[in-house]
């Protein structure tokens, strides 16, 4: 108790010296006045406190905010150093301070982004033009930890966290060469967060870098919480369900894509990073298949797009067949049909809406409660509605066994917000299927298929290089060559040096060796 009552007549005694000096006049006549001061003393993390030099009898002062602050970093280098040494301008305060970050400035403007960057505000007595800022940071970040939604078996386990520092530190470890560059930019007019964008010089083209250096820039909006606004906020087509820019928590894969000569995008507080220009393949691509065999990682590649396919179309065909063609069914199967359906009062449609959104109501349960709880609403939630759905004469067992083999097969996509694009996908196809049969399904092909041509990320073709049609960046498309065949970088970036690697040297060493 003593030590709390302490602790609260000195909290009280700084406040009060905040407001009046011996004299009974405010400090701030011989200090730094600034009008943004009124609103921060209605916090209570905002302090400022007075004190005299020993030596000269300088007053100066510190202001600053606790949350902000590790105030070990005053009290151990800086408060001491100040009461006990010789100084009598803020040029001698730098030379006097054993901190590394001591920055002088004669900018209002730039207060009070220090102070809410963790600086402290160092003011002298009839000093009014310069002041110093003190770099004393208190860190409180996450550990890191393994990447929770790109696990992977076989390669690194570390995934980013919510500091930008630290983040760019895993990247660095990666990417040791004086030629990557970080430039930084803030937005946000409240929030004031942090972005960094990524590139090495003398590989990545300058116009991607200036497409994103120009749109990050032209960023209005209040807050930045997470890289997911600057996604919808600088994404050429913003209208559009597909991303067009892909998201990793995976500093090892950004590593990789600026070996390829990509810009990466890095927003402080956000534990994923942006990459771009991307296309349509690279979201069925999973970083994992670079640590397998060629044939391996080809071979689940060509899975997961068939997956994906068959995730979208398998329901609307079974609505258009049922509705329109049942001459394409055959006969040992449509007895089948036949009898799954003869007591369901409902038209294809009516049932497979249902089935469908009982899925996505049962996904979003499984998602927003807790993690134990979530995986036994989505197991028991599925058995229960679904026997019982099939039991009542609701839907069809056919139909309910086509529906959750969708629901499988659309977790096979290895990026969570392309996921989320196939899974809206299915409902267009539904109702088109049941206005025109398989006919409505090709013209809702066709939409889709106009709209990815049209569709561009960062100015570079979002369906390359399926269209317009590139032959070389096959290697790394749809399937996965050897690293041995893959020596030129991906030519939709256009990037300022094309060449991964010598070829004819890679292929003598290779004879050599044989």
């Amino acid at each position: 108790m003593k030590k709390l009552f302490k602790k609260k007549l000195m909290e009280d005694i700084q406040k009060e010296a905040a407001r009046q000096d011996t004299n009974g006049q405010k400090p701030d006549q011989y200090l730094n006045d600034h009008e943004w001061e009124n609103l921060l003393f209605k916090s209570h993390d905002y302090r400022k406190t007075f004190y005299v030099n020993q030596k000269s009898a300088k007053k100066f002062c510190f202001s600053f905010i606790s949350t902000l602050v590790d105030e070990s970093v005053l009290q151990n280098n800086a408060l001491p150093n100040l009461l006990e040494g010789d100084f009598h301008t803020i040029a001698d305060v730098k030379k006097l301070l054993p901190i590394a970050d001591v920055q002088i400035s004669d900018k209002n403007e730039d207060i009070e982004t220090k102070l809410f960057n963790g600086y402290v505000l160092l003011t002298l007595e009839n000093e009014e033009k310069y002041f110093a800022f003190i770099a004393a940071q208190k860190e409180i970040v996450r550990s890191v930890s393994q990447p929770e939604v790109e696990f992977s078996v076989i390669g690194p386990k570390e995934s980013f966290v919510e500091s930008i520092d630290q983040n760019l530190n895993m990247i660095r470890k990666r990417v040791p060469v004086k030629e990557l560059v970080i430039e930084n930019y803030t937005v946000g007019s409240i929030s004031k967060s942090g972005v960094a964008i990524l590139y090495i010089e003398g590989i990545t083209n300058k116009e991607n870098v200036n497409t994103v250096i120009q749109r990050v820039k032209e960023i209005e909006f209040d807050e930045i919480t997470d890289s997911s606004y600057i996604v919808q906020l600088i994404s050429d087509n913003q209208n559009s369900p597909f991303p067009q820019l892909l998201d990793t928590e995976r500093p090892d894969r950004i590593a990789a894509i600026l070996a390829e000569g990509k810009v990466a995008i890095l927003v402080d507080g956000s534990p994923h990073a942006l990459i771009g220009p991307t296309t349509l393949v690279e979201f069925f691509g999973s970083f994992e298949d670079y640590f397998l065999n060629y044939l391996l990682s080809s071979f689940f590649r060509l899975i997961r797009l068939f997956a994906v396919a068959f995730s979208i179309l398998i329901t609307p065909i079974y609505v258009a067949t049922l509705s329109y063609h049942y001459e394409l069914i055959p006969k040992d199967l449509l007895s089948t049909l036949i009898t799954s359906r003869r007591e369901i009062p409902l038209p294809p449609i009516l049932e497979a809406l249902f089935l469908e959104l009982t899925i996505e109501l049962l996904r979003e349960a499984g998602a927003r409660l807790p993690t134990k709880v979530g995986q036994t609403i989505g197991i028991v939630g599925g058995i229960v509605i679904g026997t019982a759905s099939v039991e009542a004469g609701l839907t069809s067992n056919v139909l309910l066994i086509i529906v959750a083999l969708a629901a499988l097969a659309s977790f096979t996509t290895p990026v969570y917000r392309m996921g989320n694009t196939i899974r809206l996908l299915r409902f267009p196809f539904l109702f088109f299927a049941e206005l025109w049969g398989l006919l409505g399904i090709v013209v809702a092909f066709s939409f889709l298929l106009t709209h990815l041509i049209r569709l561009t990320s960062l100015g570079r073709p979002f369906l390359e290089p399926l269209y317009p049609p590139r032959v070389t960046d096959f290697k790394d498309a749809i399937i996965r060559l050897p690293f041995t065949m893959q020596y030129n970088r991906p030519q939709y970036l256009r990037t300022e040096n094309p060449k991964r690697f010598n070829e004819k040297k890679a292929k003598e060493k290779k004879d050599i060796d044989e």
